[in-house]
């Protein structure tokens, strides 16, 4: 299933919850509600941003993060095509083993000095 990554219509299908953020930042950012919470209920996809002091400013950063998140999500990767080893790929990789096998086979056993 693919899914809009238009900011307009994601606005209208998520659902935008706002808390105070924890942490450092000033006399402001621990009194309002300053970070932000989206869900995206379609593809059950949630990010927060809580960052910045200012609530709007939350909200771009979390709208980023979101569209990231779907577009990753709508990626399909292209349909491998399986190729064919050409001949000379074959008669190459043959050739190989004989001479390798012919390698192998002059070691042969050490003889006892007796």
């Amino acid at each position: 299933m693919r899914f809009s990554t238009d900011r307009d219509e994601l606005e209208k299908e998520v659902e935008l919850q706002t808390y105070r953020a924890g942490g450092p930042g000033g006399q402001h950012r621990n009194k309002a509600d300053t970070a932000v919470r989206l869900h995206h209920p379609p593809s059950g996809i949630t990010v927060t941003a809580t960052e910045r002091r200012s609530q709007s400013m939350n909200r771009d950063l979390a709208f980023e993060r979101l569209i990231e998140r779907l577009e990753k999500r709508n990626h399909r990767p292209k349909k491998r095509r399986p190729t064919k080893p050409t001949k000379a790929s074959k008669r190459r990789r043959v050739d190989a083993k004989k001479r390798r096998g012919a390698i192998k086979k002059g070691r042969g056993k050490v003889g006892s000095d007796d």
